[in-house]
Formats: C-alpha cells, sequence, structure tokens
C-alpha cells in the first residue's frame, strides 16, 4: 500500500464514510481519499492503471490519534518487567529478584497496583534492596505518579541528602523526588532514546493509530528527549505523525516566546502534564473532601490559581494552547479560577480563541461543566480510566467513596458542549483503541455512557480537532480527505448506542448510520494495515496485496 503506486483501489470490504455509510470500495490518490462507493462502481473504475487491493471482508475506518501519550515511558515499558499482575509485596519482590539475576543494569518495572493487592502493604527499602540485588530499581505504579525505589537508585538521585517533597526516606517515590530518580534512571544515549521511540511508535501503529500525541515536561523525560522525538523521521518513513505540548510553567508572553525558542522544535502549546495535582492512585490528586481511606490527607496542589491564570493569560496572548493536567475536583477549581483570572488579564474572546485544554478532568460537577463550555477548553481525557477503577469495590469507590459515581462525565460534556478528544496516557493504560471505545460504551456510571460513533469520533476527528490541524478533513474517509485509515479484520459491524431505544432505528439501512465493528463478540478487531497520508505504517502478515 505504498503511495509510490498513484492509485489504489481498497474493494470488496466495508468503509466508515459519512459520505456514503454503504460504501465498500474506496479509491486513494497519493496521499488523498479519492473517491467512496459501491462494489457494482468500484467494478466499473478498476482497471490496469491502479493498485486493487481485495479487502476481503475487512472494514476500513479512519486512523486513530491518541491524544495523550508519554511514548518514551511507553517504549521503556514494553521492554520493562510487568508488574500489572502481582498481587502482594512478596510476589513483587520475587518478580524483581528473577529480573534482577538476568541483568547488571538498571531494572525497570512497571504497572504494579497496590489496590488490586489483598494486604497492600508494600515493601520495605531494605526488602527492595535485597530483592534488587544492591542495583539501581525503578518500578512504576500503573498510574506513574509514584514508584518504588531501590535504596541505591534513592541514593543516586540524591534523595536523602536533602529534603525533597514526595520523599520520607522510604520506598516510594513522588511528586518532585519520583522527578529526580525518573532523571537519573532514565537512559541517556540519544540512539537508545531514539529506540524507545520507535519501539512505541510501532507499537501503536500496528493498533491501528495514525497519530499521537506526547504530554512532554521537564519532570517526565526532559528537553532532550523531545528534541530527539521531533526530529525523527515522520510518516514518510513509516511511523504514526507525532505532535507534542510543553509542560513548562510561563508567566508573560516574554517568558512564553523564550520558552518556546529554547525548545528547537516545534510544539503545539505550553499544556498537557503541566500538572496542577497529581493521582488518584498515589493519593496525589487534590480534592475538596478527605480520601475516604486516608482520613485527614486530600492531596496536594501542585499550582495556585494566580500561576494558572498569569500562564493561561501569556498563552492566550500570544495565540497558542495552554493547559494543564487536573484529576481531583480541587485542583479543578484551581484550574477554572485560573481561567477566570486569565479573562481578566486579556479578555474572554483571547482566552477563548486559543483553544486551551484540560488533561484527564476526571472529577466535575454541572457547574464546573459549564465554566469548561464558556471558555470552549477541550478536555483530553481517558476511557479506560474508568474501565480499569471505576465502578463498585474499585479503586475510585475505594479512594473517594461515593464521589466515584459519575467520574470521567462524558455524556454531560457532550450535552454541555465541552469538546472532548480521548487518548491512553500510556504506559498508564494499553494503546488499545476499540478497548477505549467499548469503556465509553461500558461506563460504570450508566448516565455517562456514549454511543460507539461519538466515542470513535473522539478517538479520531476530535483528537486532530483538539490540535486545531489546518485540514478540517482529518479523521474522515471522504473525497478530499487525506488517506490516513487503518484495516481492521472484525467478527461482525453495527450500530452500538448507549440508550438501547434508538438501537432499532439506528440500525436500519435507511438511516444510513455508518456501522463500526461489534464490540461484544468473541474476537476484538485485529488490525492489518495502518496507512497514514498514503504511507504504509504496518502491515500484518495475514494482509495479503
Amino acid at each position: 500500500m505504498s503511495s509510490q503506486r498513484h492509485l489504489t483501489l481498497y474493494r470488496n470490504g466495508s468503509v466508515y464514510s459519512t459520505a456514503d455509510p454503504l460504501a465498500t470500495a474506496m479509491l486513494v490518490e497519493g496521499s488523498t481519499v479519492a473517491w467512496v462507493g459501491t462494489e457494482q462502481a468500484a467494478a466499473s473504475i478498476a482497471d490496469s492503471t491502479m493498485r486493487v487491493v481485495d479487502l476481503d471482508g475487512a472494514v476500513v475506518t479512519p486512523g486513530f490519534v491518541d491524544s495523550h501519550v508519554h511514548l518514551s515511558d511507553t517504549g521503556l515499558s514494553l521492554r520493562s518487567l510487568d508488574l500489572a499482575s502481582v498481587r502482594s509485596a512478596a510476589e513483587l519482590l520475587d518478580a524483581v529478584a528473577r529480573a534482577a539475576q538476568g541483568t547488571d543494569g538498571t531494572v525497570y518495572g512497571h504497572g504494579w497496583d497496590d489496590s488490586t493487592w489483598s494486604n497492600p502493604v508494600l515493601p520495605t527499602r531494605e526488602e527492595l534492596e535485597r530483592a534488587s540485588g544492591g542495583r539501581h530499581a525503578i518500578l512504576t505504579r500503573v498510574d506513574v505518579h509514584s514508584a518504588l525505589v531501590s535504596p541505591a537508585l534513592a541514593a543516586a538521585a540524591g534523595l536523602g541528602s536533602t529534603a525533597v517533597p514526595g520523599w520520607d526516606g522510604g520506598p516510594v517515590a513522588s511528586r518532585e523526588a519520583l522527578g529526580a530518580v525518573r532523571v537519573t534512571a532514565r537512559p541517556s544515549d540519544p540512539k537508545e532514546i531514539a529506540l524507545l521511540h520507535e519501539a512505541a511508535l510501532h507499537h501503536a501503529a500496528a493498533r491501528g493509530y495514525v497519530a499521537v500525541v506526547e504530554q512532554a515536561a521537564p519532570q517526565i523525560a526532559g528537553v532532550e528527549d523531545l528534541r530527539i522525538l521531533l526530529g525523527e523521521p515522520s510518516a514518510e518513513r513509516g511511523r504514526p505523525e507525532v505532535f507534542a505540548y510543553w509542560g513548562e510553567l510561563v508567566e508573560s508572553v516574554d517568558e512564553a516566546r523564550s520558552v518556546l525558542e529554547s525548545l528547537g522544535v516545534l510544539v503545539s502549546g505550553l499544556a498537557g502534564d503541566l500538572s496542577i495535582d497529581g493521582s488518584i492512585g498515589s493519593r496525589t490528586a487534590l480534592l475538596s473532601a478527605d480520601y475516604d481511606d486516608a482520613p485527614g490527607h486530600r492531596g496536594a496542589a501542585y499550582l495556585s490559581a494566580e500561576q494558572v491564570g498569569r500562564h493561561l493569560a501569556a498563552c492566550s496572548e500570544l495565540g497558542i494552547q495552554g493547559g494543564f493536567h487536573v484529576i481531583g475536583d480541587a485542583a479543578l477549581g484551581i484550574a477554572l479560577e485560573g481561567l477566570r483570572e486569565a479573562v481578566e488579564r486579556v479578555g474572554i474572546s483571547a482566552v477563548r480563541a486559543a483553544g486551551h485544554r484540560l488533561e484527564h478532568v476526571e472529577l466535575a460537577s454541572p457547574e464546573d461543566i459549564a465554566a469548561l463550555a464558556a471558555h470552549s477548553v477541550t478536555v483530553s481525557a481517558q476511557p479506560l480510566f474508568d474501565a480499569a477503577w471505576g465502578g463498585e469495590g474499585g479503586l475510585y469507590a475505594r479512594r473517594l467513596g461515593l464521589r466515584w459515581e459519575g467520574m470521567n462525565p462524558f455524556a454531560s460534556f457532550a450535552s454541555a458542549g465541552v469538546p472532548v478528544c480521548f487518548g491512553s496516557d500510556s504506559p498508564v493504560c494499553d494503546l488499545d483503541p476499540w478497548a477505549s471505545v467499548a469503556a465509553c460504551l461500558g461506563h460504570s456510571t450508566p448516565s455517562q455512557r456514549i454511543s460507539a460513533r461519538a466515542a470513535f469520533i473522539g478517538h479520531t476527528r476530535a483528537g486532530w480537532r483538539a490540535l486545531r490541524h489546518r485540514d478540517p478533513l482529518m479523521g474522515q474517509l471522504v473525497p478530499g480527505a487525506p488517506a490516513s485509515f487503518a484495516v481492521w479484520r472484525v467478527d461482525e459491524l453495527m450500530v452500538q448506542v448507549a440508550d438501547e431505544r434508538v438501537q432499532a432505528w439506528s440500525t436500519d439501512p435507511r438511516a444510513r448510520t455508518p456501522l463500526l465493528p461489534a464490540l461484544d463478540t468473541e474476537n476484538s478487531p485485529s488490525c492489518l494495515a495502518t496507512v497514514h497520508l498514503g504511507n504504509e505504517l504496518f502491515r500484518s502478515a495475514e494482509f495479503g496485496d
């Protein structure tokens, strides 16, 4: 499926297109969709000048956009010790000991979640020291907002010699302490960093992603990592397109310009994981009332409303996107107060025109949601958070009590007119777009469920719009649109909605509703090929030419 052949006709399948919801074929000319239509019409236009690809019943959809990823951490997690299945400190220590025997370098581990353990008691520093054999070891919690750190690595990172927020001398590092540990443990060789990016991007392409949005920040991977990432070849060389935000706080337009110039690469804005608070799992998300399982503790505020306001005002005045990582309801209160302060400084029109965005926004009242809509703020959310931690007896319920009900309010965002795009926060959650769509359909709070079509748009067209991409046809398969798509082997195609009362009419062919893969069948959709701007990013061995 290389664009070296000028015309390529895909036929004998199904094409998800609003131009023709019953389309079974698509003609691609170079990097552009030239035509979509029926099999009968495809037979009439096929000739020897074009390459013909038999879809053999497969479905073609617009390619996915992941609006929130961390590529170096994703690449690192792919080669790290997988701790998602451990259910006790003893199991974790055994896994670390086995891994340490096989390496002379740093032991990397990811994915442990003490909320799933029958006895959620973490290992001690001494136990980590013995298990790691005195080596450097960093074992990130599933939310990546805290980590178990071996004494050797803690000492190398300078913890213990001075007071560092997020470190009490025990086995866990968070906040600034975690940042120091990550910097110390992270590979520094540019070639090795590039290999981490390559592994993550190949992983994404094999799952139907044509673009990903890196949420970079000084405390996460650093500016050199960002420069390496954005300096690497893009779609024409066989990788998903990479966009990036840089999460560095500024107080003025001049400072914003200085930061942008100092990066040496083009970013989409000063936004992303510029954190107002932390995570619920690590109890660092900022709440307005105590954690149910930690009385007297409400998390941490990393920024003030005044700082948020100055940052957003500077970005608004410069005409670029600003934004923050926001989890808890009190953190959202800080963000909204900052928005109001920005309006006082530069006016509501400038704030709205900048297209600011907030990452996560898991706890939001109706009044908060109305305020987000009034300021034209986009929410970049992660449906798989609810699938992993929502529901009765889940992590959110244990941490927050009844406050978990209505978290991640996707339907409320939509009804209030708040633009929403979706991502995985990989490596926190898997790069699995159809599982994310399914999570929207099966939201743990029924009133916050949205249809598969709405969720699919949130993972495709909405991702491009949140980036303020210049081409309004990105994320669609219609004549004139960029040829950016994925091919899927599926069990069944259907319309899936949150309210079953809608199902009867929407599946009627006369409704002309495009069909998507059924997500409740035995087999999940399997990616056969991924193409971006006419260039092949991925091809499964089972997908013939």
